[in-house]
């Protein structure tokens, strides 16, 4: 259902229903949310998803959609993987439908393949996105083709999506485990703060004392520190995220 690899530093989270095309059910939803919590604890600094096979993911398991108990499972899901302190790169290797989309925007960056397509068919069954869910797509795809995609049923393919700017890069699976295995060598505080900043883009910032606090952690860390050696030594640093 769910395979989990370690790579250095960078853990990779392969979802794998071969049978339903990697479709998220309840169960898989909860794996993924403690698999995320998880590599955070083994000391994961960034986090590739992808999925086996031909599909990313085609969405919502369709045995379990209309329940309360998956729409809760759902976007605790994705919201662990967006509230992550790591850098969260989706391998989009093939069609992202519906939930599928969701997943992806959910990360901090996207990959994809050419057989990747973006869609959110919500209106053509009935069903509906949170405003979060709206919001981040806008903000990610952009205004008129998040309209084009909720409103009148469109589907995003590699290239229309790249375009977009809902996927970042093109690539395969190792693609973006190499671009996140460089992140993985960045400073963890910084990264970890920035992010924090780009999930809140609308409404005030100042007088956050948990976001001036990160900011000034930053400065203040041994990490900061090594920085500065690492610059004057003339060698790569090595970042503890302290």
């Amino acid at each position: 259902m769910l395979e989990v690899t370690d790579c250095d530093r960078v853990a990779v989270l392969t979802l794998s229903r071969p049978e339903k095309r990697n479709a998220l059910s309840v169960e898989l939803c909860h794996r993924l949310r403690e698999a995320v919590a998880e590599a955070l604890a083994r000391g994961a600094r960034a986090v590739v998803l992808t999925g086996a096979g031909s599909s990313f993911c085609s969405g919502a398991d369709l045995g379990e959609v209309y329940t309360a108990e998956f729409r809760d499972a759902l976007y605790a899901m994705l919201h662990a993987v967006t509230d992550a302190p790591v850098p969260v790169v989706a391998a989009v290797n093939g069609p992202a439908i519906g939930a599928g989309t969701q997943l992806a925007i959910a990360a901090d960056l996207r990959v994809a393949a050419p057989a990747a397509v973006f869609g959110v068919p919500t209106a053509r069954i009935g069903l509906a996105v949170d405003p979060w869910t709206i919001r981040r797509l806008a903000l990610v795809a952009g205004s008129g083709p998040a309209r084009a995609m909720l409103l009148a049923g469109a589907q995003l393919d590699a290239e229309a999506a790249r375009a977009a700017g809902l996927a970042d890069r093109f690539g395969a699976v190792d693609d973006a485990l190499a671009w996140a295995a460089e992140m993985a060598a960045l400073a963890p505080l910084s990264v970890a703060y920035s992010k924090r900043v780009l999930n809140q883009p609308v409404g005030p910032l100042l007088g956050d004392n948990d976001l001036e606090a990160a900011f000034e952690g930053c400065w203040a860390s041994e990490d900061f520190a090594e920085g500065r050696r690492a610059r004057a030594e003339k060698r790569p640093p090595r970042f503890e995220g302290r």
